[in-house]
This record gives C-alpha cells, sequence and structure tokens, in this order.
C-alpha cells in the first residue's frame, strides 16, 4: 500500500525501512535534515517538504499517514497540522505512546471531520527493522482494514504480534498497560542481580547467570536475553548515570488503577523508584539525615560533589540494534540526535489531560 510516515527518529525511520523492504510504497517526513541522511542512504524516499510529502501520498480519501513523534503538544500539533491538510476517508495513525484519553478525544474530533484516526501502541524499540513489531490497534473497523497490509509488514509475522483491541483509544490503552508491566519486569530484574552482586561472600558471575536463568527457568525472558548479552560483553556500567526516564505510560497506568480501584502495587513501587532515580538529591533523604542527627547526633555526610550527567543521544534509524548495547554506550558517546533531550529520553507525554483542561480544549 501506499502510506506516510510523519517523524523519522529511532522508531519512525525503522520502520520506513521494513515497509520499503515489504514492497510498500512509502514516504517519510521529519523535520530535521539530520534525520534525512541515514535513510536517504538506504534508498528510502524522505524528505523535509510537508507539502511534498501530502501531495506523494496519493488520492483525496485514500491516502494514509502515520504519525510517530513524541506523546504530547507535538503530537497534537502534528495531527491538527493533518486534518486540515487532509480529506474525509484518509486515515491518520498515531503510533506513538499517547495518553489513551487524548486519542478518545482525537478520534471524536477526527471522526466529526470524516477522517478515520487509529491508535497504534507500538513495541519493539529498535529490534523491530529485523524482528518486527508487537502492535495493539484502536480505532474504527473500516481505518484498521486499510492499514492491515502495512500492519502485516510491520509485524513479526503477517498473522502474529499484531491485533484489533477495540475501539479509539484501545491500542493506547493496552500500550499504556504493557509498558506499566514493563517497568515491573525490569525493577523485578534490576533488584535480584543487585542483590546477588552485594552478596559478596559467594563472588557471584552475573554473567553466568543471567545466562543460565535465559534457558528453561520461568523468569526467562526477552528483556533477561538483552541483560545477558550485555554483561556477557563486559558492559561497563561505571560509566551509566542511575537516571532512568518514564514516559508516562507508568504514571497513567497507576492513575487508572486507582479511579477504578484496581490494586497495582508492583507497577505503582516500579515507577516511583524512577522517580526516586530522576532526583539528583532528595529532599526527604536530606531531611531523614537531619533528624538522625538530631534526635541521636549521629554523623552525618554532606554533599561534596553534586552529579555531573550528560546524555547520550538516541540510537539512529538504521542503525544495527547492538549500538544500543551498554558495552557500546561510551563508543557511541557523540553530540547529536534528532530532538530535545526529554524527547530522546521519551519523557514528553508525562503530563496527563485533566477534566478541567478537557473543558478549556
Amino acid at each position: 500500500m501506499k502510506i506516510g510516515m510523519i517523524g523519522l527518529g529511532k522508531m519512525g525511520g525503522n520502520m520506513v525501512l521494513r515497509l520499503k523492504q515489504g514492497g510498500h510504497d512509502v514516504i517519510g517526513y521529519d523535520r530535521s535534515e539530520e534525520a534525512l541522511t541515514p535513510l536517504r542512504g538506504k534508498g528510502a524516499n524522505v524528505t523535509s517538504d510537508m507539502d511534498a510529502f501530502v501531495a506523494a501520498l496519493g488520492r483525496p480519501g485514500e491516502r494514509a499517514v502515520w504519525v510517530m513523534v513524541p506523546a504530547g503538544k507535538i503530537t497534537q500539533s502534528v495531527i491538527d497540522d493533518l486534518a486540515d491538510r487532509l480529506a474525509p476517508g484518509d486515515v491518520i495513525i498515531d503510533g506513538g505512546n499517547s495518553n489513551f484519553h487524548d486519542t478518545q478525544r482525537r478520534g471524536e474530533a477526527l471522526a466529526a471531520r470524516g477522517l478515520h484516526f487509529v491508535d497504534v501502541g507500538t513495541s519493539g524499540g529498535v529490534w523491530g527493522l529485523t524482528e518486527g513489531y508487537g502492535m495493539m490497534v484502536g480505532g474504527p473497523e473500516a481505518g484498521v482494514e486499510r492499514l492491515r497490509p502495512a500492519l502485516e509488514t510491520l509485524a513479526p509475522s503477517p498473522d502474529k504480534g499484531w491485533g484489533h483491541m477495540g475501539p479509539s483509544g484501545s491500542g493506547h490503552y493496552v500500550k499504556m498497560v504493557h509498558n506499566g508491566i514493563e517497568y515491573g519486569m525490569m525493577q523485578a530484574y534490576a533488584e535480584g542481580f543487585e542483590l546477588m552482586k552485594a552478596h559478596q561472600t559467594f563472588n557471584l558471575d552475573m554473567a553466568q547467570i543471567a545466562e543460565v536463568w535465559r534457558h528453561g527457568t520461568v523468569i526467562r525472558s526477552w528483556l533477561l536475553d538483552l541483560t545477558a548479552e550485555a554483561l556477557k560483553n563486559s558492559a561497563d556500567f561505571d560509566s551509566l548515570s542511575d537516571y532512568v526516564a518514564d514516559s508516562g505510560e507508568g504514571r497513567w497506568t497507576i492513575i487508572d488503577s486507582i479511579e477504578l480501584g484496581v490494586p497495582t502495587p508492583v507497577i505503582t513501587l516500579a515507577t516511583q523508584m524512577r522517580f526516586r532515580s530522576q532526583q539528583e538529591v532528595s529532599y526527604s533523604g536530606q531531611m531523614l539525615s537531619a533528624m538522625r542527627r538530631a534526635f541521636g547526633g549521629h554523623a552525618v555526610k554532606t554533599l561534596e560533589v553534586p552529579k555531573q550527567e550528560g546524555i547520550v543521544p538516541e540510537v539512529q534509524a538504521g542503525e544495527h540494534p547492538k549500538a544500543a548495547a551498554p558495552e557500546n554506550i561510551a563508543a557511541s558517546g557523540k553530540a547529536g540526535g534528532t530532538g530535545s533531550a526529554a524527547e530522546q529520553l521519551g519523557e514528553t507525554g508525562q503530563q496527563r489531560t485533566t477534566s478541567d483542561e478537557k473543558a478549556r480544549q
């Protein structure tokens, strides 16, 4: 099929390449020329001219545009611009990590203009180009069926790894919960390995343990596969900050659990631990230290050198996934990237649209 892709970062750019490899007529758009260069080198049809991009999409009423940009205001501005340029019958796809409340609102607004709006919660990261993407699809049946050829190509196989979840917002909702579960799994692995590393009596080999756990155990997973690979290659974690970004989905999962009265203690605590990692200095920790000295006269530590952090840019479209491996972080510590630090860290979707904000819109 003919399809356009807006946003050619590590996800969108690789999706363009996978669609191209699958025989689709795909054109990509990104405002950053830096994002276009590696894709042009691989023969992809890409542009930074929005007028030329829309003109290449085909006939009005038959066009499809996949939006793969950071969640929040950026997504809204792109969708607003497309809505003014497209015609009834065209399809807009949001493949990012948007809040499902925003998706429901956008679906209603675009349906009133005769446009199909499909939300696709997309998983697969930098490995999606070679392994395929897991896709949780929401939206009207007619719009989803129009996209079936592209979805079957992007998925690990035509009949596996993707499905129509339900009406508008359902795809992003299921992806939100998926990411909440991901937070919990990652936190559990990290805590377990930290505990074993701290138990110095046994002098345990973390790489050996990860490799053993990968085969036959009940906690084997793709996350563990990636961890084992990193440990086997002697990843130097000393150069890494313990700052862990959160893109918003963990927060939204917790909010929804509160609204529905469904307990999610593991996801909640895993998300809280990410918040703690983002603090340079914990005020609560400082207060505890002061109280402990006040009542017990204990010695305390003073802050001598505040934490200094840099940012290693995100992996670019077309790069081998191993460029993201921990052992390659120091080697890839280059300047650049195709967006702000918040965009590259995936932190633009943290704000939840409240009922008051909806009313003002």
